[in-house]
């Protein structure tokens, strides 16, 4: 892996820590490998170390065969500096148009300066392969429609739901409406108000966080699960997405022993199911016909599921290139 510390031409006096991996038989690659790029996409909690030992295992297994691979952080993420465009006196800062553009002049630096491949975009064959986690699947899909035949593949972990607001996922007890006993067994109205304002401090769109990206129209921007469809790849395919969510019981039980304390009984009736069914929602993005209609669900994994499981990672990474050979061979 190469680290590197790049300046976007619109951003001067900050910088991206990025960290590239070329291989070596990069030129003998068949096609269309040798012209993919594939990027991981973080979450805002998890920087690009989080992907570490997914790659690691990439590459022990089959870096002869592998496409160029990129991490980066964020501006105000990880190892990168802060947006030097964020307003001061507000914890607000870039929204997601911003880093939407941001990657895209990332990629064209990258792929022009350092991997030596033409940069995403009309009349380029480079091919693009996203890998996400929470709020970096939502910026895939925001990418991928801003810029259009350019993505060829898609693995999401455990998307986040970017069209909520986290708290109106459980009933409000306080509502006019609200009837107790439709409450589920072991769920207590005190339950229900304690995890309404658990995520409303620390997950609602309002919340700010360190790296200063604004969600606060996220919900606008995104409303639906299932549209808008994802385009089409440099080819004219529809593209490949593969959806993954976390295991149930694991999520549950992380929610309680995590710093919010949400009883488990309360995620598996309201937040599970929600998610779940956004999951199923992310599935039809492609349009394709032979596209899966269920999310994987990996047992034992929490919602960051490079760092619970990266070798489920690293193995749906190959059957993702494996599928976009196959796919491109078919053309």
């Amino acid at each position: 892996m190469d680290a590197h510390r790049i300046t976007l031409a619109s951003k001067p006096g900050a910088s991206l820590a990025a960290y590239t991996y070329t291989p070596r038989a990069s030129a003998e690659l068949p096609s269309p490998l040798g012209k993919t790029l594939v990027v991981f996409l973080n979450g805002l909690v998890s920087p690009q170390s989080s992907w570490k030992a997914t790659i690691d295992l990439l590459l022990q297994n089959d870096q002869q065969y592998l496409p160029a691979l990129l991490t980066y952080d964020r501006y105000g993420q990880g190892e990168s500096d802060p947006d030097p465009t964020d307003p001061p006196n507000t914890p607000y800062g870039h929204d997601a148009t911003a880093v939407v553009e941001d990657l895209y002049q990332l990629l064209g630096q990258v792929c022009s300066d350092v991997l030596h491949l033409r940069a995403p975009g009309e009349s380029s064959n480079t091919r693009l392969v996203f890998v996400c986690n929470s709020i970096g699947c939502v910026q895939a899909r925001l990418y991928a429609v801003a810029h259009p035949g350019t993505v060829c593949g898609f693995l999401f972990l455990d998307s986040m739901m970017a069209n909520s607001d986290f708290v109106s996922v459980f009933p409000d007890p306080d509502a006019a409406d609200f009837d107790p006993s439709k409450l589920p067994q072991g769920v207590s109205i005190e339950e229900i108000r304690y995890s309404r304002e658990q995520y409303r401090k620390f997950f609602h769109p309002t919340v700010p966080n360190p790296e200063r990206f604004d969600r606060r129209d996220m919900q606008q921007r995104l409303p639906f699960a299932d549209k808008p469809l994802l385009p089409a790849g440099p080819d004219g395919s529809h593209p490949l997405l593969t959806v993954v969510g976390h295991d149930f019981d694991r999520f549950a039980q992380d929610g309680l022993e995590g710093f919010m304390a949400i009883p488990k009984a309360v995620t598996n009736a309201y937040m599970n199911p929600v998610w779940h069914a956004y999951n199923q929602g992310l599935t039809r993005l492609t349009g394709r016909k032979d596209a899966p209609t269920e999310p994987i669900i990996v047992g034992g994994c929490g919602h960051v599921i490079q760092k619970d499981s990266p070798s489920f990672v690293a193995n749906q990474i190959h059957i993702l290139l494996d599928r976009l050979c196959a796919d491109i061979a078919s053309v």
